[in-house]
């Protein structure tokens, strides 16, 4: 017999802690954008500490009324340039017929939290799969608006100087406008650019529109965001071109989102299962 070559065990050794090493931080990300089952108490807790956080920044950033109403001068005589500039006559004209004007003042009041939290709970119950990424959208979606408060005081229409802006809430004496009456204290009166109303409406509306079954209710989702806008205008709370802006941070969160999941929130999978070693996540149809 002659002389075998035996391998030496070292290089072995080394070699699969280095593998292993190498092949930690990919998999500790992946296991981070992996689809998981949201938990009730960490969202509620989330939710409520992310809102008190929106509204403590949004509310800090200086009143910088007089820029704001430079800011809004400029807004409406570029919207005049556009041809686009009809927000007064909506308001006008809407303001005009009582009972519409006040259901949408409370519309403006409400539904703009109502149906956020509605649309999340939805999110929760039956796409827990899609819940966490297209919550990240919604807030980034938010985040980045911060900026836009900051760096661009914005007055809304119905505090321009020498317009004939009709301000809804204070004429019809209803409740809800965080910016009029006795609540005006409670928030930034200039931070109208982006429209969060717009913003978040918008989400409500693609989210339904993308997962929702029934397609009258597809409908409605695509619907809210447009009478959304309408009441924005009518209320005089924002111009056309805040809606823009309140676009344009969506696409920023569903960018960020696209970017961290690899996918768009709602291709991934609807459910995923209980916590385990070897389970391995699965495309569900909605």
């Amino acid at each position: 017999m002659g002389e075998s070559t035996v391998t030496p065990l070292e290089g072995r050794d080394q070699a699969v802690p280095q593998s292993v090493t190498a092949g930690t931080p990919r998999r500790r990300l992946d296991r981070l954008r992996a689809p998981r089952r949201p938990r009730l108490w960490f969202e509620v807790l989330l939710i409520a500490v992310s809102y008190w956080t929106y509204s403590l920044i949004r509310n800090a950033v200086p009143e910088q009324r007089s820029e704001a109403l430079r800011n809004a001068d400029w807004i409406w005589r570029m919207e005049h340039h556009l041809g686009i500039a009809f927000e007064e006559w909506v308001n006008h004209a809407v303001n005009s017929v009582t009972w519409l004007i006040v259901g949408m003042n409370y519309y403006y009041a409400t539904l703009h939290f109502v149906i956020t939290l509605g649309v999340l709970v939805w999110l929760y119950r039956s796409h827990p799969g899609r819940y966490a990424a297209t919550r990240l959208v919604l807030f980034a979606t938010t985040a980045v608006a911060l900026i836009g408060y900051y760096f661009y005081p914005l007055a809304p229409p119905r505090l321009m100087t020498g317009g004939t802006f009709v301000d809804t809430v204070m004429v019809h004496q209803t409740w809800g406008s965080m910016a009029s009456g006795d609540l005006k204290h409670m928030s930034n009166q200039y931070a109208a650019m982006p429209s969060m109303h717009i913003g978040w409406s918008l989400w409500c509306g693609l989210t339904i529109f993308a997962l929702a079954r029934l397609p009258w209710v597809r409908i409605l989702g695509l619907l809210y965001p447009a009478a959304t806008l309408m009441v924005i205008v009518a209320t005089a709370n924002h111009f056309w071109l805040d809606a823009v802006g309140g676009i344009l941070c969506l696409a920023f969160g569903f960018t960020v989102a696209g970017l961290w999941y690899g996918s768009l929130p709602y291709s991934l999978p609807r459910l995923v299962p209980t916590r385990g070693p070897n389970v391995r996540l699965l495309p569900t149809k909605a």
